[in-house]
Parts: C-alpha cells; structure tokens; sequence
C-alpha cells in the first residue's frame, strides 16, 4: 500500500450530497416513471375543448421532457443540449431538485383540477418528496444522540452549578 492510497480517503458509496447508490437509482427511476405518467396523461388530457385542460395538458408534457431531460439524458438523443442540462441538473442540490420537480407538477394541478392532472402529476411529484427526503440528510443512530442528551445534561449542571454530590 502506498502513501498516495493511504493518504486517500475512503469513498463509502456516496457523492458530496449524501446520498447513496441505491436511493440515486429509486429517485432515478421515479424520475423516468413521473415522466411517462406526465406525458401520457398530459397527451389524454389535451384531448379536449377546454383551453385551461388543454394548458394543463401541454405543462405536463414540458414536465416529462424536462424529467427525461435531467434523470435519463440518454432517452433523449435526438436533442443536443440534453447531455448539458444533465450535467447541470447533477450538480444541482437534492432541495432544488425537489423545489423545481414539487413545483412543476404542481402548477398543472392548480391551473385545472382533475383527475387526469392529478394521477399524471403524482409521480412526478413523489420524485420531488424523494429528493427532498434526500435533502434531509441520514437519520442519526440511537447511540449518538443518547451520548449528546448526556452531554448536555452534564453542560447544564456544570452551569447551573449543581450536580449530583452537592445535593444533600
């Protein structure tokens, strides 16, 4: 073993975001399964005669192709910029991911309330909760925060002055 692999950290399986292999896989394909509920209800719901459904409708499908866009780059080839807007959307933060995914499959919703615009947009909205759930950060251990409450308690009584001996 040489000093440069020593000197190396250790990577444990996850980026500088927090998350790991396995939760980037279920965002990720959460992300293609949004899209294709984004783009197949957005189509049915174009089929109308009512331009707010309508408005509605093409959202949903700007909505899919940017989540194809930013989760699976390589479903879309035939656009030049998608590699870019991948690379971009990568180094974004998992809260902005979730603030710009919540956001987009919200605005439909409200600009027509139905079921179509609430089926097609669900998933594509739990892609959002997931990478906000990502933005949370890893759940301590029981361990750890018992050693803190400990402690603290100790800091208290060293402040307050009194401690378990001087009480008669």
């Amino acid at each position: 073993m040489s000093s440069e692999e020593a000197a190396a950290p250790a990577k444990t399986g996850t980026d500088d975001d927090g998350m790991s292999w396995w939760y980037r896989w279920i965002c990720k394909i959460a992300g293609v399964l949004g899209g294709v509920s984004c783009a197949t209800m957005g189509v049915w719901n174009c089929v109308t005669v009512n331009p707010l459904n309508i408005a509605a409708g093409v959202w949903m499908v700007i909505t899919a192709l940017v989540l194809f866009l930013c989760e699976v780059p390589f479903c879309c080839q035939f656009i030049e910029f998608a590699n870019a807007v991948a690379a971009r959307a990568d180094r974004l933060k998992p809260w902005q991911k979730a603030l710009f995914y919540c956001g987009m499959a919200l605005f439909p919703v409200f600009l027509s309330f139905s079921i179509t615009t609430l089926f097609g947009n669900a998933i594509a909205f739990a892609t959002g909760v997931l990478y906000g759930l990502a933005s949370l950060g890893k759940k301590g251990d029981a361990v750890s925060y018992a050693r803190l409450q400990h402690q603290k308690q100790g800091d208290e009584e060293k402040l307050s002055g009194t401690t378990a001996e001087s009480v008669p």
